[in-house]
């Protein structure tokens, strides 16, 4: 149940601050947390969809927990060390650290999620006692968010076992069947363009609220990301002009309709940085044409896909040689060798 701290804070204008721009991806996520929903966040790589499910376990209210690894409250105990009644010591736990991550890949377990039987324990309390259980990150999401990354990498299995959990608070291992006592807040992301990955199925998807997030919305938007969240290699300067220029050329590329992978915010951030390293590797005050381009093949190449029609006519490299001379013609920069 969503706590009156966390309402609170989702209906100030001061939530979700630690992503610029995405006003229309941070209202849809309110709202799903407002209602207790479910949440997959859908979008590429490289936008801010971990950042923004951090900054929602931000939001929670800091409480007094058991000392456990469980966030268990002291009068709702949930897992077995706190059942049994035994002293646990008492901790200040903020938000921020109650935020599980789950990252998806195919050999991920049930286990991994859920948890395992302790052999030790299995010894001691025999092989089908609850006591034998040691409980997975489900469990130790409690009072906080299970934050699933990838959430279409992992197995048709797990995604049973995770429809479970969502669906009837229980969990199944082998022949233990668990109550999931556990209260938490999922939030799921996938990456619609990722073509190696397992079919989320009807069933699993009716469970969720999809939220899409893209690209950043505009030219400005995107500056101000990279100012704000790109490192600073002092004490070089990176001129305004051509620092338009190179967030133009990648959001330009976005536009290609050659590329079936896009590159990312990572990408921006990327060309900034080492533009910088390149500038001060060469003892310039100034990031200069040379030091752009310079960086440009090692920061795109890789982060670029490109369609099948365009792929069998030129390889990333000749791609972005031929659209960086274009644009640079259109924009009367980084022409030549740039000198």
């Amino acid at each position: 149940m969503i706590s009156n701290e966390l309402k609170k804070a989702l209906l100030s204008n001061g939530s979700f601050t630690d992503i610029i721009g995405q006003g229309t991806t941070k209202e849809q996520l309110k709202s799903a947390l407002l209602s207790e929903r479910n949440v997959i966040i859908i979008g590429p790589p490289g936008i801010g969809k971990t950042t923004l499910a951090k900054n929602v376990a931000k939001l929670l209210p800091d409480m007094t927990v058991n000392d456990c690894g469980f966030n268990c409250l002291p009068e709702k105990p949930v897992c077995q060390q706190c059942k049994s009644g035994a002293k646990t010591a008492k901790k200040k736990s903020k938000g921020s650290e109650r935020f599980i991550r789950v990252q998806g890949s195919p050999d991920l377990t049930a286990e991994d999620l859920l948890g395992d039987i302790d052999p030790i324990k299995a010894l001691k309390f025999g092989p089908t006692s609850l006591e034998a259980f040691s409980p997975g990150k489900v469990f130790r999401a409690n009072n906080g968010v299970l934050f699933f990354d990838e959430l279409n990498r992992c197995p048709q299995r797990l995604q049973n076992a995770l429809l479970q959990v969502l669906e009837e608070k229980k969990a199944t291992l082998g022949s233990y069947k668990v109550d999931l006592d556990a209260d938490f807040i999922f939030i799921g992301t996938l990456n619609p363009y990722d073509t190696s990955t397992e079919k989320l199925s009807d069933v699993f998807l009716d469970r969720f609220d999809l939220i899409y997030m893209t690209y950043p919305e505009n030219h400005e938007t995107e500056k101000k990301i990279v100012i704000e969240k790109g490192r600073i290699i002092e004490p070089v300067e990176f001129p305004q002009q051509l620092l338009d220029f190179t967030i133009s050329f990648v959001r330009q590329l976005r536009e290609s309709k050659k590329l079936e992978k896009l590159p990312s915010v990572r990408a921006t951030l990327g060309l900034y940085e080492r533009a910088q390293a390149n500038a001060l590797l060469r003892k310039h005050k100034q990031v200069q044409q040379e030091d752009v381009k310079d960086a440009i093949m090692s920061v795109l190449a890789h982060r670029i896909g490109l369609k099948p029609s365009a792929r069998y006519a030129m390889s990333p490299e000749e791609f972005i040689k031929e659209e960086l001379e274009d644009f640079s013609q259109d924009h009367k920069m980084l022409q030549g060798d740039g000198r």
